[in-house]
């Protein structure tokens, strides 16, 4: 993480101040530190580069980790397996195995090949009118922050498409959240490939409890990240707390009467953001400004199964084929009205 967020954070539990001692720095990044906070006495490493604000208080699944160390686990007890995925043709392999693929690579630090088989895989696990859509979004993003000026956060970065895309198109400083230090880990070793990691930032932390000041972020960015958050509870408070500035969401919304993903989507506790007047609704009553932005509908399918490795998916949502509405919501903090006594 870079020296500058050091005046931008607080303890995510207590918003206490932070008392620093680094221990070691290349440049303006802090590879190793200690932050210790002045009013409860808890500590936040840094390690490795990333800034670890995690709480204990909240209860969180890992399932990128989940996902990573249980297949590389699977392969390494079925060693057959491994071979069909890694020896295989390209052109032979479902997409879901592909992506697997592009997993194994990554593991073993082959990051451009691990590209190849990525890129190959996200053409075959959704439609074209999904990645159009998506990458619509990802463009309205980049075209708006090039307005803007300073550090920009991303919440929930996930695997950083948008973070790298920030990075060659803007060359602007960038915050990579997550709440796993190991998506974190995996994004520094591939930023450090691209060459784009000077530029780069990692924290982890959770959503719902961030380590930033009252008003500190002026930029806040996530692609797809709200609904990956679980039990949301008062996200959008806490979002709404730390942005001074604008929120940018690249969203999608599920249509109200389809009702074979509703299920599904419903059970996993996420309605209240994959729906477009319960998103909206839930904005506003945080004390957001929101307004929908550069809308493109297409179709989307369940992303098909891996042949290999036992019907594994990547995507738990759509189940069946629906038809998404794809959105940026551009949000601000609502201006406070004043009461007449």
């Amino acid at each position: 993480m870079h020296t500058y967020l050091m005046e931008m954070l607080v303890c995510p539990v207590c918003h206490g101040e932070l008392t620093w001692r680094i221990t070691e720095q290349k440049d303006a990044h802090i590879e190793t530190a200690e932050a210790r906070c002045n009013a409860c006495a808890a500590t936040y490493p840094v390690r490795d580069g990333i800034g670890l604000f995690l709480s204990p208080a909240l209860p969180r699944n890992d399932l990128w980790q989940q996902v990573d160390s249980g297949l590389l686990r699977h392969l390494h007890e079925h060693p057959e397996l491994q071979r069909q995925l890694m020896t295989m043709p390209p052109a032979t392999l479902s997409p879901a195995d592909r992506f697997f693929r592009a997993l194994v690579l990554e593991s073993r630090g082959d990051f451009g090949a691990a590209q190849i088989a990525e890129d190959l895989a996200l053409k075959g696990l959704y439609t074209p009118a999904y990645l159009r859509c998506w990458q619509n979004q990802l463009d309205y993003v980049i075209e708006h922050l090039s307005t803007t000026r300073g550090p920009i956060v991303d919440l929930a970065s996930g695997r950083g498409y948008l973070v790298e895309r920030i990075i060659r198109r803007l060359q602007r400083p960038v915050v990579a959240t997550d709440f796993s230090p190991g998506v974190l880990r995996r994004n520094r070793q591939w930023l450090q490939h691209l060459g784009l990691y000077e530029q780069v930032s990692l924290l982890a932390f959770d959503a719902r409890l961030t380590p930033f000041k009252d008003g500190a972020v002026d930029t806040l960015t996530t692609n797809l990240g709200l609904p990956n958050i679980e039990e949301p509870g008062n996200l959008l408070k806490e979002l709404r707390r730390i942005v001074g500035g604008m929120f940018l969401s690249v969203s999608h919304f599920y249509p109200e009467d389809d009702k074979a993903n509703a299920k599904v989507i419903r059970k996993a506790g996420l309605a209240s953001l994959l729906y477009r007047r319960s998103a909206l609704e839930q904005f506003a009553t945080a004390g957001w400004a929101v307004e929908v932005k550069n809308l493109c509908e297409g179709q989307a399918s369940p992303t098909p199964p891996s042949i290999i490795l036992d019907g594994a998916t990547i995507d738990g949502l759509p189940v069946a084929d629906t038809h998404l509405a794809w959105c940026v919501l551009l949000g601000h903090r609502a201006k406070q009205t004043k009461r007449c006594g």
